[in-house]
């Protein structure tokens, strides 16, 4: 009795189920659920958001929007401690040897090595060069998986400057973004420097001109580096880290920017958020609950996911993945 009971409930779910991929692949379906996700809500607003995580050339936009609405402020958001710096741009990610000082000046073979992966994969996958005191010493195609890559190097410890990696073959172009990630450097296996408060990123060229100094412990610091590198003033930014999390990122974000706006030292009239694509339907629901004892109202911008036009199999996921979030934000709110 209590199976049959069951059969048609269990029956009904299963075949939603099934039907999820044919919806998804449908392609007006498809359409309108972006539509819906990604959705633009602008407010009068005197103070920006942008979130911490949005690829590089998202951060472009965000700047352009600044200076063309005139906000007394940008908050940048976004958890703390990211375990990997992106590389988004050609350039050079330069890690200093403190090592120098006290290294032996014994000549010998040491292994130096990379440890790094690329966003693409394949033949879109980043290329990289290292460099030790300007001089070339390897290069590589990194894979999506992370990895360490070798160097064998003869030498003093206590005669390297600096090892320098290159990002040289970026490619964005509206259908895809390529990227590297570098965790850190490690000289025969004992030696770790790490990227944060060791290195320093010249976007293009070494020239002092475009430079990010990665001494930040956030998402949200390193979103507040590559405004004032792109020629925002600093003091209108203000950073505002998360708890470090592996779910609920965005509700650890809008928990955090409540928390910071206890302090009387800043006084929004309006907020309005920047996000990417379909991300922003949640962030919008998120905000709004988590602040809804503030006196200003909350707008979102979605920024275009391009790759939801070129990739079938990026747009399924990304969809399934934001369709399941939002409908578990929404009951985890309801608490709130």
């Amino acid at each position: 009795m209590s199976i049959n009971k069951w059969r048609k409930p269990v029956l009904i779910l299963t075949g939603c189920i099934l039907l999820i991929p044919g919806i998804i692949f449908f392609k007006p379906t498809s359409n309108y659920i972006i539509k819906f996700l990604s959705l633009n809500q602008r407010v009068q607003a005197n103070t920006f958001l942008v979130e911490g995580w949005l690829p590089a050339p998202y951060i472009k936009r965000v700047r352009d929007e600044f200076l063309a609405h005139k906000y007394d402020y940008i908050i940048t958001t976004g958890l703390i401690n990211p375990e990997y710096y992106i590389v988004p741009m050609n350039g050079y990610l330069i890690f200093y040897n403190k090592q120098k000082k006290t290294g032996k000046n014994i000549f010998t073979r040491h292994i130096i090595e990379v440890d790094a992966y690329s966003e693409l994969g394949g033949k879109d996958c980043a290329h990289f060069n290292v460099y030790i005191n300007d001089s070339l010493a390897g290069d590589f195609y990194a894979e999506k998986k992370k990895k360490k890559y070798d160097i064998y190097w003869y030498g003093s410890l206590a005669e390297i400057d600096s090892i320098m990696v290159q990002f040289d073959n970026d490619k964005s172009n509206g259908h895809m973004d390529r990227n590297l990630y570098i965790k850190g450097i490690l000289i025969d296996q004992k030696i770790n420097i790490p990227y944060q408060n060791n290195s320093i990123y010249y976007i293009g060229k070494p020239d002092g001109k475009k430079l990010i100094v990665n001494n930040f412990n956030s998402y949200a610091e390193l979103a507040r580096n590559r405004l004032v590198a792109l020629g925002i003033d600093s003091s209108v930014i203000i950073p505002v880290p998360g708890k470090r999390v592996h779910i609920n990122r965005t509700l650890s974000s809008a928990i955090a920017l409540r928390n910071r706006l206890k302090k009387p030292d800043i006084k929004i009239t309006g907020l309005n958020i920047i996000t990417l694509g379909i991300h922003a339907r949640r962030t919008k629901m998120t905000y709004t609950k988590i602040l809804k004892n503030q006196s200003f109202a909350v707008g979102v911008l979605s920024l275009p996911d391009h790759m939801l036009r070129c990739s079938n199999k990026y747009r399924f996921f990304m969809i399934l993945r934001e369709t399941f979030a939002i409908i578990y934000y929404w009951c985890m709110l309801f608490f709130f």
